[in-house]
C-alpha cells in the first residue's frame, strides 16, 4: 500500500491557484525532495500534507485512509518551518516540548532529548537560552524537537536557507540519519540542487504549482525530460 497518495490536489486562495492538480505517489521510509523556485507552491504543498491547510479540490489519503479535516495528522506528522521560533527556555526545554505534550514519562523524554542533542551536536549547549543561540542553531534545535516526537512523516520547508555552511552542513547530515536509520518518511523543499541530490531517493520538479516531472532523484538530475526542469536544473529557468 502507498503510504501517501495525492489525486488532483488543488489549492485556491481566493481567484489565485496556489497548486493544480497535484497528483503524487510517496513511499513509506523514503526521502523526496521538492524542488522549485520560490512561489512554485512548495510551502502550499507541505502544509496540506501535514493538515495545516486542506486543499480546495482533490483527495488525500494517508495509509489509504482519506484525510480532509484540518489537524487530523498532528500525531503522525511535524512540519519544521523555514524561520524556527523558540520558546524562552532553554535548548534542551524546546527540544522536550512535544514530548512534555504527549504526557509521556520523564525518563522517555530525557531519552528523546539526549538523542535530539547528540542528533544536532548541541550537547554542550543544552543549557543555553534558545532564544540567544545563532539562528543555524535554532534550526538545529527545531529539527531536533520535530525528531524527538518520532513522527511518521517529517517535513521540511528549506531547512537550511539562509544559514551559515557549518549549520547547514549538521542539519544536512541529521535528515540524511534521520532518513537512513529511522522508521520515518522525509519530504524536503528546497531550490538546494545539491542538497536534493545528496539526500534525496525521488525528486518532484513543481513550477507554478504544478508537478512537471517526479522520478528517482539521479534520473530526474542526469535525464530529465521535463524542459522546465532540464533549464532548471542548468540554472536558465527564469520565472
Amino acid at each position: 500500500m502507498t503510504f501517501i497518495e495525492l489525486n488532483n490536489i488543488t489549492k485556491k486562495f481566493d481567484f489565485f491557484k496556489a497548486l493544480k492538480s497535484i497528483s503524487l505517489e510517496i513511499e513509506k521510509d523514503k526521502l523526496l525532495g521538492l524542488i522549485g523556485h520560490n512561489g512554485s507552491g512548495k510551502t502550499t504543498l507541505l502544509r496540506i500534507l501535514a493538515t495545516l491547510s486542506v486543499p480546495s479540490q482533490g483527495e488525500y489519503l494517508y495509509k489509504g485512509e482519506k484525510i480532509g479535516n484540518l489537524y487530523q495528522l498532528k500525531d503522525q506528522t511535524t512540519l519544521v518551518f523555514q524561520k524556527a521560533k523558540m520558546f524562552n527556555r532553554s535548548v534542551k526545554k524546546n527540544i522536550s516540548y512535544g514530548l512534555r505534550t504527549k504526557n509521556l514519562p520523564k525518563s522517555k523524554i530525557e531519552k528523546g532529548v539526549e538523542e535530539g542533542l547528540e542528533l544536532i551536536k548541541m550537547q554542550d549547549q543544552a543549557e543555553k537560552n534558545a532564544k540567544k543561540i545563532s539562528g543555524g542553531e535554532k534550526q538545529r534545535v527545531a529539527l531536533a524537537r520535530a525528531f524527538a516526537t518520532n513522527p511518521e512523516l517529517l517535513l521540511l520547508d528549506e531547512p537550511t536557507s539562509n544559514i551559515d555552511p557549518g549549520n547547514a552542513k549538521i542539519i544536512e547530515d541529521a535528515i540524511k540519519k534521520i532518513s537512513d536509520e529511522k522508521d520515518t518518511t522525509v519530504i524536503l523543499a528546497t531550490h538546494t540542487l545539491f542538497q536534493t541530490k545528496r539526500l534525496s531517493d525521488r525528486t518532484a520538479h513543481l513550477y507554478d504549482g504544478k508537478i512537471v516531472e517526479e522520478g528517482k532523484t539521479e534520473k530526474v538530475f542526469e535525464n530529465p525530460k521535463n524542459e522546465k526542469t532540464k533549464k532548471f536544473i542548468s540554472g536558465k529557468l527564469i520565472t
